[in-house]
């Protein structure tokens, strides 16, 4: 039993089975994907895979309860070459952040700016997608940690703690009635948002879900007339008129957004908790929770090592 043959098992579960994929991943051939699988089950005794000729089509019996010993085997061994790092290169690494394009573009610079700060030699590596991709990057340990509003708390395998509360706020070219009524000091509601058209952020995205509920529960259907991942787009479009937006609080600069109007939404809509997360039982860098201190200053060191030692699912307090 080696290494690369639990790594093509694995690989090939993630890659929907297509040992093409598989290949290309491992950097290998389809032929040695394929013998590498074939001489583990020759090992163990057992079919991991289901095929239909060459092809593997879904795991066995047998392979359902195998592949999370590879999972946890491959975990492992990346623990103990992290932990052999930590302690061969104290401060020097590469860490890899997986955010939301809001999270990305608004909430971490400022920490991104004072990690680097306290730690030249560590290499930083940000991606940018979905909150589904940011943790199925956690799952997958291509990144050491994640920042998102949605999604991460959905998964036992991650740890997601919160780290900020946030709301939305209106966005409004100047002259706009909602401005001008603003300006009156008349109050938002529901109802009068309801008249426009509306420009926010897709499902699944930047509390979105807060937006929906608020209108159901009031028994409106709001005209949602565009939809976009990123609060700069939602901005662009309200400028050129095409609607009112609905944008996080966080996303609206005074100096910058020049050509808009903030109205204040806090009544209208629930909060919104940031949470990062980090995957359970992955050995972590020293620098990993130097970042996280220095994004979210209540998360010190001992307070993460105290909430990896809870059951999964364990909410958290800031």
């Amino acid at each position: 039993m080696n290494f690369q043959q639990l790594r093509s098992v694995r690989e090939a579960v993630r890659q929907g089975f297509n040992l093409t994929e598989v290949a290309a991943a491992l950097h290998t051939s389809q032929p040695g994907v394929s013998r590498q699988i074939r001489e583990l089950e020759d090992e163990l005794g057992i079919e991991i895979f289901v095929r239909a000729g060459k092809r593997l089509t879904g795991l066995t019996p047998p392979g359902e309860t195998v592949l999370p010993i590879v999972e946890r085997l491959l975990q492992e061994a990346g623990n103990l070459q992290r932990a052999g790092e930590d302690f061969a290169r104290s401060g020097q690494g590469a860490l890899t952040i997986a955010a939301t394009h809001s999270q990305a573009r608004y909430a971490l610079p400022a920490a991104v700016r004072d990690f680097r700060a306290s730690h030249p030699d560590v290499r930083l590596h940000l991606h940018q997608g979905t909150p589904q991709q940011v943790a199925r990057l956690l799952l997958d340990g291509e990144a050491d940690v994640g920042v998102a509003t949605e999604a991460l708390a959905q998964y036992d395998e991650l740890l997601a703690l919160p780290c900020y509360r946030w709301t939305h706020t209106v966005v409004v070219p100047p002259g706009h009635p909602l401005a001008e009524e603003a300006a009156a000091g008349r109050a938002l509601s529901l109802q009068r948002l309801a008249e426009f058209p509306l420009i926010t952020y897709e499902a699944g995205y930047t509390g979105r879900s807060h937006i929906d509920e608020a209108f159901a529960r009031a028994a409106l259907v709001p005209q949602v007339v565009l939809v976009a991942m990123d609060a700069d787009v939602i901005k662009t479009y309200v400028e050129l008129g095409l609607g009112v937006g609905i944008v996080a609080a966080i996303a609206f600069d005074d100096e910058r957004d020049l050509h808009l109007r903030a109205i204040d939404a806090r009544h209208l809509f629930a909060a919104n908790m940031t949470r990062l997360a980090i995957l359970r039982g992955r050995w972590q860098r020293d620098y990993v929770y130097g970042f996280i201190t220095t994004f979210a200053p209540p998360l010190t060191r001992d307070r993460v090592l105290q909430a990896l030692q809870a059951a999964p699912g364990q909410d958290f307090e800031l």
